[in-house]
C-alpha cells in the first residue's frame, strides 16, 4: 500500500504506510478537466539559487498510476498517499525522533499515561474557506473507529480492545482517553490528516463517496483537475496555514510506461521521478537532477498467498521450501545493481523500528534443502502464479530470477504481468485466490505496533492471511507494555517467530532514488520523505 498512509499510509504508506502497505479501494473518475495533456512545467530564468525564493511556475511530478482514493482515512497505496500529502496538512510528523507541528500545535501526555490533549493551530481553514476545527479532528478520529467505514487506520485506535475516547475540549482542544497505557498511540496520531466534518458527515460509505473525487483539504494545494490516466493538478492555497506556497501549482503525472517516464523526464517535461537503479547513471549523465538515495526504512519481500485456490502455501514447509531456493545476495545484484541501494533482509521489521533484530531465523540459498521440504510435505509438479507489476524493472528481474531459482526445484512458475493499477487492486484484494506469489515492499515507521496490521489474523492488511495466535497475542502485549526492556523483548520474540513461520520472504531493505531538476530550490525544508517523496511542498521554488 500506500497506505503510510499511514499511510496505508500508504498510503504508506501506504503507507503507511505505506508504501506503507498498499491498502485500500480504488477511487477512480475524474473531475471535469479539459485538457487531454498535463500542463508543461515552467522553466526557470537560471539555475543557479540567489537564496531568495522564486514565488511563481509549477511542478510536475511522475507517479506511476492513478491514485486509489483521495481521502487520507484510506489511503496506503504510494501515489495516493504521495497527493494526499499535497491536499491534506497531517497533525505532526516525526523525522528521527524530532516532532514537527503541522495543524497541532503542541501534544500534551498526562501522567498517568492515559491522557492526550491536541492543541490545535489557531484560525485554520480548509480549501473551500470553511474553518478547520476540533469538530473535524473529533470527526476523523470517530469516523476512523467507526467499522462500517472500513478504514484501515481503526486498529490503531482500538487499545487494549476499548476504543480511544475522543472529546472536543473547546475549538481547538481535543482530548484522547486510553483504556490502558500505549506507548504506540503517538505514532498513531502521526497517521492522520482531518477530513472536513462539513463535507462528509452525511456521507453513509466515505470511502466510496463521490466527494474524494473533488477532495478538500488544508494542505498547502488545492485539488484542481483530474484526467484518468493522465494527471492530476493541485493549484496553490493561498491560506495555508505554514504560509503562501512559492509554486502556483504542482501536477502529478501518471507515467505508467518507465522508458517513457525517463525519457519525458529527460526532455523536461517531468521535474521530479522516481529512479530504477538501472536508470540512474542516464540520467545523472544529463547534468540537469539532483539525483539522492536515501532510506526510507522500506522492505522489499516476496509474498505468499496463502488464500489461493490450491492451498499449498498454507503450509510451512512449501514456504520456506521457496526460500531456500533463492538468494538474496544475487536478489540485490539482479534488481538493484549493488548494495549500494539495497541491503539483504531476514526480520520482518526495518532497520528503522524500534527493536529491530535482523538476527533470526532464516532460509536462504540452499537448493538440496528445498528439494528435501518439498518432500517432506508431499508435493510435486507444483505450479505457481506470480502476479507482476509491468514497468517496474527491479520488480520484473526479480520475478524472471525467481522463476529461474524455483525451477531448480521443480516448481514451474506462471508470470502474470499486469498494469500497476490492475496489479494493486488485485494484491489488496482480501478475496483473491487466482495467484500465489507477488513482490512488494512496505514502510511502517518506527514504532512495532504499525506491524500489527500486516501480521495478526484479523486485520485487513494481512495480505499473506498468514494466522499464527500467539503472533496476534504478543502483538497486543506490545502495545500496552511501557517498560522499554519488556517491549523489546517481546517484539524480539515476534520477529523470530514471523521469521521462523516465512509468511513471507525478506529480500532487502532498499533505498529511494529519486531525481529532481536542479532548477528546484528548498529540498531541505521540504524534507525528502518516505512514501510521498516530500514532506512539505510549499517550500519549494524555482530559483531566481
Amino acid at each position: 500500500m500506500v497506505k503510510q498512509k499511514s499511510w496505508f499510509q500508504w498510503i504508506g504508506v501506504f503507507t503507511l504506510a505505506l508504501l506503507m502497505v498498499v491498502v485500500t479501494a480504488c477511487s477512480s473518475g475524474s473531475s471535469t478537466a479539459t485538457n487531454t495533456t498535463a500542463p508543461a512545467s515552467t522553466d526557470a530564468t537560471a539555475s543557479t539559487d540567489s537564496g531568495q525564493p522564486k514565488d511563481g511556475g509549477s511542478l510536475i511530478i511522475a507517479v506511476a498510476a492513478d491514485p486509489q482514493v483521495l481521502n487520507p482515512n484510506y489511503a496506503g497505496d504510494r501515489v495516493s498517499l504521495t497527493i494526499d500529502q499535497a491536499l491534506y496538512a497531517p497533525l505532526f510528523q516525526v523525522n528521527k525522533g524530532k516532532k514537527t507541528f503541522y495543524l497541532a500545535d503542541s501534544l500534551d501526555l498526562s501522567k498517568d499515561n492515559l491522557t492526550y490533549t491536541l492543541t490545535l493551530k489557531k484560525g485554520l481553514t480548509w480549501h473551500d474557506g470553511e474553518k478547520l476545527t476540533a469538530d473535524d479532528v473529533v470527526f476523523t478520529i470517530n469516523k476512523i473507529l467507526d467499522e462500517s467505514q472500513h478504514s484501515f487506520l481503526r486498529s490503531s485506535f482500538v487499545i487494549g480492545g476499548k476504543p480511544v475516547q475522543v472529546t472536543k475540549i473547546n475549538d481547538t482542544t481535543i482530548q484522547f482517553k486510553l483504556a490502558q497505557v500505549s506507548p504506540a498511540f503517538e505514532a498513531a496520531l502521526v497517521q492522520v490528516s482531518p477530513i472536513p466534518k462539513h463535507i462528509f458527515e452525511n456521507e453513509t460509505d466515505i470511502e466510496k463517496s463521490t466527494k474524494n473525487n473533488n477532495p478538500i483539504g488544508s494542505g498547502p494545494f488545492k485539488f484542481k483537475e483530474y484526467k484518468t490516466g493522465e494527471y492530476i493538478t493541485l493549484e496553490r492555497f493561498d491560506n495555508y496555514f505554514g504560509g503562501k506556497p512559492h509554486l502556483d501549482s504542482v501536477t502529478y503525472r501518471i507515467a505508467k510506461d518507465t522508458n517513457a517516464a525517463n525519457l519525458a523526464l529527460q526532455n523536461g517535461e517531468i521535474n521530479v521521478k522516481y529512479l530504477d537503479p538501472q536508470d540512474v547513471s542516464t540520467i545523472q549523465a544529463t547534468g540537469n537532477f539532483d539525483i539522492q538515495a536515501y532510506s526510507e526504512g522500506r522492505l522489499a519481500y516476496l509474498m505468499f498467498n496463502e488464500n489461493s485456490d490450491t492451498g499449498v502455501l498454507n503450509k510451512k514447509e512449501v514456504r520456506q521450501a521457496i526460500s531456500y531456493a533463492l538468494s538474496r545476495d544475487e536478489i540485490i545484484q539482479v534488481a538493484y545493481t549493488s548494495t549500494d541501494y539495497a541491503e539483504p533482509a531476514r526480520s520482518p521489521f526495518t532497520p528503522d523500528a524500534l527493536y529491530f533484530d535482523n538476527d533470526v531465523t532464516t532460509y536462504d540459498n540452499n537448493i538440496e534443502k528445498a528439494k528435501q521440504l518439498l518432500q517432506q510435505a508431499g508435493v510435486s509438479n507444483l505450479k505457481l502464479r506470480f502476479i507482476v507489476s509491468s514497468g517496474n524493472k527491479s520488480q520484473e528481474a526479480q520475478s524472471l530470477y525467481i522463476q529461474q531459482k524455483l525451477k531448480e526445484i521443480g516448481i514451474d512458475v506462471e508470470l502474470q504481468n499486469m498494469d500497476s493499477s490492475a496489479w494493486s487492486n488485485k494484491f489488496v484484494d482480501p478475496n483473491a485466490k487466482d495467484y500465489e506469489l507477488a513482490i512488494s515492499g512496505y514502510i511502517m515507521g518506527y514504532d512495532p505496533d504499525a506491524y500489527r496490521i500486516l501480521y495478526t489474523s484479523n486485520e485487513s492488511s494481512n495480505y499473506t492471511h498468514y494466522n499464527n495466535k500467539k503472533v496476534d497475542q504478543l502483538f497486543v502485549e506490545g502495545s500496552a507494555e511501557a517498560d522499554t526492556t519488556k517491549r523489546a523483548a517481546i517484539y524480539k520474540e515476534l520477529q523470530e517467530i514471523i521469521a521462523a513461520d516465512a509468511p513471507i520472504y525478506p529480500m532487502a531493505y532498499t533505498k529511494t532514488i529519486v531525481a529532481i531538476d536542479k532548477k528546484y530550490g528548498g529540498l531541505d525544508k521540504a524534507i525528502l520523505k518516505p512514501v510521498v517523496i516530500f514532506e512539505d511542498l510549499s517550500k519549494i521554488y524555482l530559483k531566481q
